[in-house]
């Protein structure tokens, strides 16, 4: 597998010692280098870019910035001199957070890191929905793998979504959105009924008032997926 990627940064030094180490890892292609987001954002047009490089603190837009005009298939691994900002690049998807000296050996256990994801996402891919049996979710500093079978429900708050399983008491938190959260469950076993839950179609046992109950927890319908979720019962 190759995996795409650019370098942004606006410390020559910098770029020139990152597209020394991506020489040297045979699954990366380098497809430019850069030295502020807005050329950057042109390359990853005409590029189809899946893994960017980025600093943080750089003049005009920084890298936190840039990461909102990423295509969503585009993952950052962030290089920076800075660590106050490790909490916030995780909050972007970030799949790594390095920090200024990088050696090659801390770059290269990234990329691996990298490639592990992107093998992860192909696999899901390209399997009929009925053939996925997991998926991988980022928690903390690890990929944790869920069996599909054991999700009830997934709960969305500002920053995170809660993946209440089966198996465990507590809830998994995952620094994801919603929407991604959605795309990475088959929609033949999952429905999303609000804009902050997600149910497995499988789970449901009650409905109460416009509501389906797990327990004492009760999820609402919204007004805006009750005709989909209609749709589901009738079937």
């Amino acid at each position: 597998m190759t995996i795409k990627c650019i370098i942004v940064d606006d410390e020559p030094l910098a770029v020139e010692l990152l597209a020394s180490y991506v020489q040297r890892i045979p699954f990366l292609q380098l497809m430019g280098k850069y030295s502020n987001a807005t050329d950057a954002i042109d390359g990853i047009k005409h590029n189809d870019v899946e893994l960017a490089f980025l600093d943080i603190q750089m003049p005009e837009v920084s890298g936190m910035e840039l990461t909102k005009m990423l295509p969503e298939s585009t993952r950052v691994i962030f290089t920076t001199a800075f660590d106050q900002y490790a909490v916030d690049s995780y909050r972007t998807g970030a799949l790594d957070y390095l920090l200024k000296p990088i050696t090659y050996a801390t770059f290269l256990e990234a990329c691996n890191k990298a490639l592990q994801w992107f093998q992860l996402v192909h696999q899901s891919e390209n399997k009929p929905d009925d053939e996925v049996k997991s998926i991988f979710v980022k928690s903390e500093y690890k990929l944790l793998q869920i069996n599909l079978d054991s999700i009830r429900y997934v709960e969305g708050l500002k920053d995170y979504v809660k993946i209440y399983t089966d198996d465990s008491p507590h809830p998994i938190l995952s620094l994801m959105n919603m929407k991604a959260m959605e795309q990475m469950l088959p929609a033949t076993r999952f429905i999303r009924v609000h804009r902050s839950f997600i149910v497995s179609k499988a789970k449901i046992r009650e409905i109460d008032r416009n509501r389906i109950v797990f327990g004492d927890v009760y999820i609402p319908i919204g007004d805006s997926y009750k005709q989909a979720f209609n749709d589901f019962l009738g079937r």
